[in-house]
């Protein structure tokens, strides 16, 4: 995939301002994509999009295809007559710059079944807009509606431990009828966020503005996924895990990370050529215009650690789909705009079988300053074709990481000194003009980068629960001149590239 030389930012829409407590989908979204458009950005970056479950990780959802209710926007709603002002007073004990999850959550679905009662009183007569929605989702729809209307009547507990017949999807027919006031409710809510994001996304296409989206290889265990496909996972009869997902050992953890996602049975799902997989993809690229894989890796090979695993320290690697895959993805789908998360403990068959279908891979410009120049991760050891970031959603903010390192007094600081030729107070800006200067085609900077901000606004610490995926920027934060800042950068360091017209005449100068 060729990506033109570009610029943009990573910010996932539950980062946005706003008064109800967490960012969405309403006036700030089209508000951050003017502010993209004045910046000289044409790519915006988010996280999956799905609806959050264990530890509002958006890397553990309950499907792989719906979107994120907390997400939708209480102002479009009453746009749509179906809230008043009244009802979206905002939350007084919100927090401009973190989320507070649980009083969020309960108050934001309290305003989604407000809406949907509302919906059902204006449209006594099926609304087609909505009833066309059903229709064509209904291939995961379905089993997520009732997925989650059958997880509300068991108090949030994981499928494993619901009713026999749920578990062993016997007599859904049944249920369907029982639980179909919720049902209706889960498929008002997945209408209302695919329609609010489709628009933000037409107003982006607008301002020449691509998102990239997240697509995590793997599937969270309590999720629709797997207890409507259990077959396709390690899963055991009675549910158990059989084997999890995870890493080994790593720069992030001395134990690895356990992540506890069931693995794929490949083999099961080459027979249909990946028709879970395809679905997937397609249905992902209806929501964003380029898809990076994280943990690319795990197509090459993944670790596998015993279900009961405490730590991530006793797996093995065991050999993924590899190239079979992807050509079999890309005969059924056609070429796709793919960028591959190759961090990590990367071998030569992951660097093959990414570059044998021309994948952009990931720099993470933190991970090169120490003592040598020979680093992959250096700017000026780059290629054209892959991203750089100064860091990620599981990395302290660039500030914080020059910060603690030099507390600590490692030699890192100073040597980001000599390699920047920059002796000033605002590394973190220097260390951004390097990403932009590099040759990689894509340059993805997150918003706590941009802001210069502290570890206060780090997204994620990996391998732990609570905390995490909270952070919020304030339009107060967005300085003057920042936005003209980053379009003369765009424009010193070309990108986007400025094109001669066609045909252009070419006029020279006789002596």
């Amino acid at each position: 995939m060729k990506i033109e030389r570009s610029a943009g930012i990573l910010l996932h829409p539950t980062s946005l301002p706003g008064r109800f407590g967490i960012g969405d989908l309403g006036p700030d979204a089209f508000r951050f994509v003017d502010f993209l458009n004045e910046a000289g950005q044409t790519l915006w970056q988010v996280l999956p999009l799905g609806p959050t479950g264990y530890g509002d990780s958006p890397y553990q959802c309950f499907s792989a295809f719906a979107g994120n209710p907390l997400l939708i926007s209480p102002e479009l709603l009453q746009h749509e007559g179906l809230l008043s002002g009244h009802d979206i007073v905002p939350l007084h004990t919100a927090n401009q710059h973190k989320i507070d999850f649980g009083p969020v959550i309960d108050w934001k679905y309290e305003l989604l079944h407000k809406a949907y009662n509302a919906f059902k009183e204006k449209h006594k007569s099926a609304d087609k807009e909505y009833t066309d929605f059903c229709g064509k989702e209904d291939y995961w729809l379905d089993d997520y509606s009732l997925f989650m209307s059958a997880k509300q009547l068991h108090q949030n507990r994981i499928w494993t431990q619901w009713d026999h017949s749920l578990v062993t999807r016997k007599n859904l027919d049944e249920w369907k009828t029982k639980l179909a006031e919720d049902i209706g409710f889960q498929k008002f809510i997945q209408f209302q966020f695919h329609k609010q994001w489709k628009e933000v996304r037409r107003y982006a296409q607008e301002k020449g503005i691509k998102i990239i989206g997240d697509l995590p290889i793997f599937v969270a265990y309590d999720s629709a996924d797997v207890w409507a496909n259990k077959e396709l996972f390690t899963i055991r009869k009675d549910g158990s895990l059989e084997f999890v997902a995870g890493v080994p050992p790593d720069y992030f953890s001395a134990t690895g990370q356990l992540w506890g996602n069931p693995l794929y049975k490949w083999k099961k799902m080459a027979k249909d050529n990946y028709g879970w997989w395809r679905k997937r993809i397609s249905k992902l690229l209806e929501s964003v215009d380029v898809i990076r894989i994280d943990h690319f890796r795990g197509f090459d090979a993944y670790w596998r650690i015993p279900g009961d695993a405490e730590t991530a320290i006793n797996g093995q690697w065991v050999k993924g789909p590899g190239e079979k895959f992807f050509n079999t993805i890309k005969k059924e789908l056609g070429e796709l705009p793919i960028i591959a998360e190759d961090l990590g403990i990367i071998t030569d068959s992951v660097e093959h079988l990414r570059d044998q279908f021309d994948f952009p891979g990931i720099k993470i410009l933190q991970f090169g300053l120490g003592e040598y120049g020979d680093n992959k991760f250096l700017p000026h050891n780059y290629i054209k074709n892959c991203v750089v970031h100064t860091g990620s959603h599981d990395n302290e903010t660039t500030a914080g990481f020059l910060k603690s390192e030099r507390d600590k007094h490692s030699g890192i600081y100073e040597w980001a000194q000599r390699y920047l030729d920059y002796y000033g107070d605002n590394m973190t800006s220097e260390l951004i003009r390097a990403a932009y200067g590099s040759a990689a085609n894509i340059c993805v900077i997150p918003m706590q980068d941009i802001l210069n901000l502290g570890n206060e606004a780090r997204m994620n610490f990996p391998s732990t629960l609570g905390g995490n995926w909270n952070w919020r920027f304030t339009w107060e934060q967005i300085n003057h001149g920042l936005a003209q800042h980053y379009r003369d950068m765009a424009h010193i360091f070309d990108r986007p590239p400025k094109r001669k017209p066609e045909n252009a005449v070419i006029e020279t100068i006789e002596e």
